[in-house]
């Protein structure tokens, strides 16, 4: 039997050395590692200014820091990981949850647009999976409302829209460098913007908003990435294209082999988009297909194939949030919840690993 896990975590010689000579200098702390990284990843996605931090709730958390005042609303889609509402709530500000376009598993803009009010500050669009949002159709929302745009991209690294990296829209663009991710560093985030105002305060605010020594002019948390994470995350970078090439050829084949399999709906990706595929993700019709996900998940794992649910509920479900702000509901994030599945697509994968993979779940 076999063994494809659902994720892949795995340094490669470079990295790893990259990480032990940052331990042998003895310079662990962020220093010009770090600096060097900004620069390069800037560079890569197109960006005029880069900021390393510790992980990417702290880049959300830090980009709503620099305009948030209390209880201004912040529209945030609700089928996504927990820190993209739970950073606004922490910076003082009031997550609104809006439903998903059951295709795309992105924000459903009709139903964000009718939740704006004159407390609406900004909107945090989530490049779910890899798949990167419209990004023209949210800008013309932004501008029509004076919102700012926080792009949620910590599952987004390499994803294009009418290809230009999504590195190069909006105020903020916040990344994680979390195990699961595209690039992993084992913590770490990144916050790209063009404006270097913003540049600045991000820059003060993950040191204790300290300008100079032992003076700060603002108030800070320590947010800091080290160079020890910045030296993997510069050789990742370097094979960053080679990683999303496999990760596409996978989906590729995966979308081939699942297309016509009845009760199984495939991902799709936005019109004009590049996706990123960090998740491949399946809905499953229990009707229609003879089984429910969770009685797939179970075969699955029989057959040594790993999956995941991202994610088991809404923002909107979940308890602090219920207690905060009350019950609402979102009808397709809820049956997303209940239905939805990710399957292996990393670079790790072989075209035989698919070829198993598409073959257990055809066998129905």
């Amino acid at each position: 039997m076999r063994n494809i896990a659902v994720g892949e975590t795995k340094l490669n010689e470079a990295e790893i050395a990259a990480a032990v000579d940052v331990l042998k200098s003895g310079a662990l702390r962020q220093g010009k590692v770090c600096q060097s990284f900004e620069s390069e990843f800037a560079h890569k996605v197109g960006a005029e200014h880069a900021i390393t931090c510790a992980s990417g709730s702290a880049a959300l958390h830090l980009a709503y820091l620099c305009f948030l005042e209390p209880d201004d609303e912040v529209l945030v889609p609700s089928f996504t990981f927990f820190a993209t509402g739970g950073m606004v709530a922490m910076s003082g500000g009031r997550p609104v949850f809006c439903d998903i376009d059951p295709s795309s598993f992105l924000i459903d803009l009709e139903d964000a647009e009718s939740k704006i009010t004159e407390k609406t500050k900004a909107i945090s669009p989530v490049h779910l999976y890899g798949n990167p949002c419209n990004v023209d159709a949210i800008m013309v929302l932004a501008d029509k409302y004076n919102l700012k745009v926080i792009w949620d991209a910590a599952q987004a690294h390499g994803a294009r829209y009418k290809d230009k990296d999504i590195g190069s829209f909006g105020d903020f663009v916040c990344y994680s460098f979390y195990p699961s991710k595209n690039m992993f560093v084992g913590e770490g985030g990144m916050v790209c913007t063009n404006n270097a105002e913003y540049a600045n305060t991000l820059k003060y605010k993950k040191m204790h908003g300290q300008t100079g020594k032992y003076y700060h002019t603002m108030l800070g948390l320590n947010y800091r990435m080290t160079d020890v994470e910045a030296a993997i995350g510069r050789e990742q970078l370097n094979r960053l294209n080679e990683m999303l090439n496999i990760r596409s050829r996978n989906a590729s084949l995966l979308n081939a082999g699942l297309n016509d399999v009845e009760g199984i709906q495939i991902p799709v990706t936005t019109i004009n988009g590049t996706h990123a595929w960090h998740q491949y993700c399946i809905v499953v019709d229990k009707e229609k297909y003879g089984c429910d996900r969770d009685a797939l998940i179970e075969r699955l794992t029989a057959a040594g194939i790993g999956s995941a649910i991202h994610y088991p509920r809404g923002m909107h479900q979940q308890p602090v949030f219920e207690q905060m702000y009350g019950q609402i509901s979102l009808p397709v994030c809820e049956s997303m919840a209940h239905n939805i599945l990710a399957l292996p697509v990393h670079h790790g994968l072989n075209e035989d690993d698919i070829i198993y993979i598409v073959d257990t779940i055809r066998a129905g």
